[in-house]
């Protein structure tokens, strides 16, 4: 007697192979789905392309960040958050910035002499976080922080683009686009609004051996 292969084998093996192909197509897409959800409504991902708030963050440090941190609860002083960056929003441009949150809504905030003074208080605050003595741009400052904003400052404050400066870069970036914006309106750019702030950062995850989380 003679023996044979059904003639359905190849057939088979194909149905197979489409099977296995159609399953890992599935796996990726479901990957993909979630880390775009993650991305979108509970992850910030960001690099930090400058030396603004060394040396808590340094130059190429990439960040974790939560969305979710401020849903149910309002941010506070000395919190690093990424934020999209007022004047660029105010032009219709997606920037995002990350510095630590000095000003909260309704405060007085003063500069004097490298020294934040909040409300009138006699006291500075304790900033030991700052890279080094804080000479640029140290004394004769106040805001008065709108409500549902708050004032932003980098670690760095001898080489930081925060809200020290937005408001002449407003009026710089305004003049360059052909478009026309009032020194109220552009003082108005200094802050950064609620809705702006895109999340807390939390843990520094690169370079490998600087692991650490953010304070």
């Amino acid at each position: 007697m003679s023996t044979s292969s059904p003639k359905n084998e190849p057939s088979q093996e194909k149905t197979d192979v489409r099977k296995e192909v159609f399953s890992w197509i599935l796996v990726i897409a479901e990957a993909l789905i979630i880390a775009l959800l993650l991305n979108t409504f509970i992850i910030v991902n960001a690099t930090v392309p400058s030396g603004s708030m060394e040396n808590t963050i340094q130059p190429g440090d990439r960040l974790f960040g939560l969305r979710l941190t401020y849903l149910f609860k309002d941010p506070v002083r000395k919190d690093i958050v990424v934020f999209r960056y007022p004047v660029d929003a105010s032009l219709g441009k997606k920037t995002n910035y990350i510095k630590r949150i000095i000003g909260l809504p309704g405060e007085t905030v003063e500069i004097r002499e490298g020294k934040i003074y909040i409300n009138g208080s006699d006291e500075p605050l304790d900033e030991p976080y700052l890279k080094e003595e804080w000479v640029v741009a140290n004394d004769g400052l106040t805001f008065e922080v709108p409500e549902d904003c708050y004032l932003m400052l980098g670690d760095n404050r001898n080489n930081s683009s925060d809200s020290r400066y937005w408001a002449m870069v407003a009026l710089r970036d305004y003049a360059e686009a052909g478009k026309e914006i009032t020194a109220e309106e552009a003082w108005q750019l200094s802050f950064v609004k609620r809705k702006q702030i895109l999340g807390k950062a939390y843990v520094r995850y690169w370079p490998l051996n600087k692991i650490s989380l953010l304070k």
